[in-house]
């Protein structure tokens, strides 16, 4: 029997929780729970990308933010000059960013930066190596990042540059690699002040964009990318980012914008960084919890500038041509020829199924694609789109769509199908939806590497390989021997990832079945594109039919 999920899905959560996220537009209704400045209940691995200035924060005797780490339950390793292949933890400036994460060698560079346990400045840590990898990336450039040329006000330049417009670009980009990366939190370290005040007016405007405008304007869909003002922190005595009284709070004095914290030169002193300590580290845990409860981009200070009028939903990362967007529902399915939108369903048991645009939930626009499972004990359905010819989607990286499912702990499957149209093959990806997340539009990535070869035929857990001749796609649901599943599945915006977005995506780990977990196949709704339309559809259920009294 295949492997239900909607009832009995905890197993699956190390399987498939780095696919969804429990993220949803800025709406203060999504976050009822106050923000949780406690340390994570289990070892957290987390690595500093940095140089001098970020040692000096780190040592015991100076900022002493290894040890306060450690005594938060996060398990410290850092990169300094020399580290990594190419010695590429000498280059940290803030062009130098797109090396790390969107350049030919990326894949690489990250791959030992999520292994990385070892030390390379001096702080204590008192923890024991949990063993995996790294989840949390923090990185800084050095003071001299801000002395950013250019205007406060200028919008993203076209390429990297030390300037606003440059380092804005830089950072945009960034996104498109964290994007990839649910299961990793980036943190965002601002580069400390200088004394001279020359460039004090941009690099005060480039770091309040980061806080308050970066993760908006290019409507992140994720909880995986935070920033922290360590330049705001030293630029003033009263000047903060920290959590007040249960808000975040990002605070500063006008007038202000050269070092108030300055050492023998523009390094940050020991006051300056312990001062840093203090308010970075309860906001790292509320960064943490907000990333695990899937809570919408970057904590709103209390005291930010007006924010700007919020879209009314995050964008997806769809691949850049014509063909990005599969189906929004909004119309007749057009796309590749497609036939529209198909139950499935084992018709030898009481299994229903209906799927169909709706307009009563939507994600965007006025209408969404709605299921309705009533699966019997032992038994499946799905609801299948299949293209009158092969699609070639290999310039893409995989599929994106946002999703809503009406109990905690749901899960649902995604079905690829690929290959010949006579005799496709089916590549599967299990997505659970957490519990905070029931009854929540929430943001699905599906790698082509996270799809592997359904257990009901041969060849199972082969990875998918045919980008190039896919056939069709399907969502469905699975029900245990021991109950049946009633549950009501929404789809919306479904669309094709940026390849570019995750060129550098390092495999995820392979999706596994538990022992015992076999089920009869679920036959595979074949596309007949020759012949006529109305005689197509008429073969395709008949087919379906005789496969399922099979």
């Amino acid at each position: 029997m295949r492997q239900a999920h909607f009832l009995n899905s905890s197993a699956l959560v190390g399987l498939v929780g780095l696919l969804l996220l429990t993220a949803a537009a800025p709406q203060p209704a999504l976050r009822p729970q106050a923000d949780d400045p406690n340390p994570p209940d289990q070892v957290v691995k987390l690595i500093f990308i940095h140089h001098s200035s970020g040692e000096n924060w780190l040592a015991d005797e100076n900022g002493g933010l290894g040890l306060a780490l450690g005594q938060n339950n996060y398990f410290v390793s850092d990169t300094n000059y020399g580290w990594g292949p190419d010695s590429i933890g000498d280059r940290t400036d803030i062009p130098d960013w797109l090396e790390w994460f969107r350049g030919a060698e990326t894949e690489r560079y990250l791959s030992a930066l999520y292994r990385e346990s070892g030390q390379h400045s001096a702080y204590t840590r008192t923890l024991i190596d949990p063993g995996g990898e790294n989840e949390i990336v923090m990185f800084k450039s050095c003071f001299p990042n801000s002395n950013l040329e250019g205007n406060p006000d200028d919008p993203p330049a076209s390429e990297a540059s030390y300037s606003v417009g440059g380092a804005k670009y830089v950072y945009n980009q960034l996104l498109q690699n964290f994007i990839t990366h649910p299961d990793k939190l980036f943190i965002v370290i601002t580069a400390p002040p200088v004394s001279d005040p020359g460039y004090a007016d941009n690099a005060r405007a480039f770091n309040n964009w980061l806080v308050h405008d970066w993760l908006s304007e290019n409507d992140y869909p994720l909880a995986n990318v935070a920033v922290f003002d360590f330049y705001n922190v030293l630029t003033g005595l009263d000047n903060h980012h920290r959590l007040a009284n249960g808000q975040i709070e990002h605070v500063f004095a006008q007038g202000r914008d050269t070092t108030a914290y300055p050492g023998e030169d523009d390094h940050p002193s020991a006051d300056g960084n312990r001062k840093a300590t203090q308010e970075f580290v309860p906001l790292l845990n509320v960064y943490y919890h907000r990333w695990k409860a899937g809570t919408f981009g970057q904590p709103t200070p209390a005291t930010a500038p007006a924010a700007q009028a919020q879209p009314e939903t995050p964008s997806l990362p769809l691949a850049e041509s014509g063909a990005g967007m599969i189906d929004d529902f909004e119309a007749a399915q057009t796309f590749g020829g497609a036939l529209g939108w198909e139950p499935s369903w084992d018709a030898a048991t009481s299994t229903t199924i209906a799927c169909a645009p709706d307009s009563g939930e939507t994600h965007a626009g006025s209408s969404a694609l709605r299921i309705d499972f009533e699966v019997a004990a032992n038994s499946w359905a799905t609801c299948a789109l299949f293209f009158d010819t092969p699609q070639d989607w290999s310039q893409a990286a995989g599929l994106m769509f946002f999703a809503r499912v009406d109990q905690p702990h749901a899960a649902f499957d995604v079905d690829l199908y690929a290959g010949d149209p006579e005799s496709p093959e089916t590549y599967v990806r299990t997505i659970e939806q957490a519990a905070e997340g029931a009854g929540r539009w929430v943001p699905v990535a599906v790698k082509w590497a996270d799809l592997q070869r359904a257990t009901w035929e041969d060849d199972t857990g082969q990875a998918f390989g045919s980008p190039d001749r896919v056939v069709g796609l399907a969502f469905g649901v699975s029900a245990p021997e021991s109950a049946p599943v009633t549950a009501t599945l929404w789809i919306d915006d479904l669309g094709l990832l940026s390849s570019e977005a995750a060129a550098s995506a390092p495999p995820e780990p392979p999706l596994s079945t538990q022992e015992g977990s076999g089920s009869p196949a679920r036959p595979f709704l074949p596309c007949a594109g020759a012949l006529p339309l109305p005689l197509a559809v008429l073969g395709i259920v008949s087919l379906r039919r005789r496969r399922n009294r099979a």
